[in-house]
């Protein structure tokens, strides 16, 4: 087996896309979203016998408590493969090792796409991995919805409360606008930034989120859900498109019209564009459990009242290249306990 870049669009495309697990997180425009961001980046590939088995996008990160490679829900490994999928792990990450000490970075970061099992920690503590400090840089508890079912199907397993509400929705006159154009990326940040104050988060910045939705809709992988009440838009949804799946990837709602439930039918109308899209599985994305004074507590009961299921993925893995890593271990553990989650 060997590993080289991939420069070819259609060949990474063909293979993240054929795996059930394909995230937009892997996907070709997602690292030209990097780029355009002024990250560095690699499109790393496994062959062996000249056919690709395994593929990574690795993100070289620029931060101030110490830069890093990151794998966003990667590697993608061929499920046609599964008996190789420990050696393809150890040649991946052996190259890692040696690409993180050429590019002078502290650690090398993985959020694998990886069920969260014993064996699983097992493949990653073996190599000198670790559990990072960090609570998460992407999901690791997700909520999906099966849309292969009928749209009646899908409305009639929700709960009761989320189906009265979309009714309410629609009563009280909502319109749902679907578009990329800036001023409705713009409705939707202004709404993101009163979110931001109420829940007290760390906000993306405008340009970050531009700059993601320029790159996604130019093969048509996003969309933004506008919701429409007497003449004003009062919330908003970005939904990515890729693979099998729709992913809830942005929303916010303003306080000032909480009474009126936009955002359930938001979120219906994106499911049914889903299915229109032919994808086969709704992503809500994060949710947490059992920690009431997390900031994503109320938007975990919010999305599991669509119905669905709950997925965990493996814990973010740190593998130290240096002793420089215990300054990152120490400024993220604060943080972590500071906030209390």
């Amino acid at each position: 087996m060997q590993v080289k870049e991939i420069t070819n669009k259609d060949q990474w495309e063909n293979f993240v896309q054929k795996n059930k697990k394909s995230t937009f997180l892997q996907s070709w425009n997602w690292g030209e979203f990097n780029k355009n961001t002024g990250e560095k980046i690699w499109r790393l590939g496994i062959l062996h016998q000249n056919e690709l088995v395994a593929v990574a996008l690795v993100i070289k990160v620029n931060a101030r408590r110490g830069s890093f490679l990151f794998i966003p829900q990667g590697p993608i490994i061929d499920p046609e493969i599964k008996n190789k999928s420990s050696i393809i792990l150890k040649i991946f990450f052996d190259y890692l090792k040696n690409l993180g000490k050429k590019e002078k970075v502290y650690f090398v970061r993985i959020s694998p796409i990886l069920e969260n099992t014993k064996e699983n920690l097992e493949i990653f503590s073996q190599a000198g991995f670790r559990n990072a400090p960090i609570h998460m840089m992407h999901p690791e508890i997700t909520w999906v919805l099966d849309i292969e079912k009928s749209e009646e199907e899908i409305f009639q397993n929700m709960k009761k409360t989320h189906r009265n509400l979309i009714r309410r929705a629609k009563k009280e006159g909502v319109e749902i606008i679907k578009s990329t154009d800036e001023k409705y990326l713009k409705a939707f940040y202004d709404i993101h930034m009163e979110t931001v104050k109420r829940h007290k988060f760390i906000p993306f910045s405008f340009k970050f989120i531009k700059a993601e939705i320029d790159t996604l809709k130019k093969d048509n992988q996003i969309q933004i859900f506008s919701a429409v009440y007497n003449k004003k838009i009062i919330s908003s949804a970005i939904i990515v498109f890729y693979g099998n799946q729709a992913f809830y990837h942005h929303g916010a709602s303003s306080s000032e019209y909480s009474k009126i439930p936009s955002s359930y039918l938001a979120l219906f109308e994106a499911i049914k564009e889903a299915k229109i899209r032919g994808k086969k599985v709704f992503n809500f994305y994060g949710i947490v459990e059992n920690k009431p004074k997390h900031p994503w507590s109320g938007l975990s009961k919010f999305k599991k009242g669509f119905g669905g299921y709950q997925k965990e993925f493996l814990h973010c893995q740190d593998l130290p290249l240096n002793n420089k890593y215990i300054i990152t271990w120490l400024i993220e553990e604060s943080r972590k306990i500071k906030r209390g989650y």
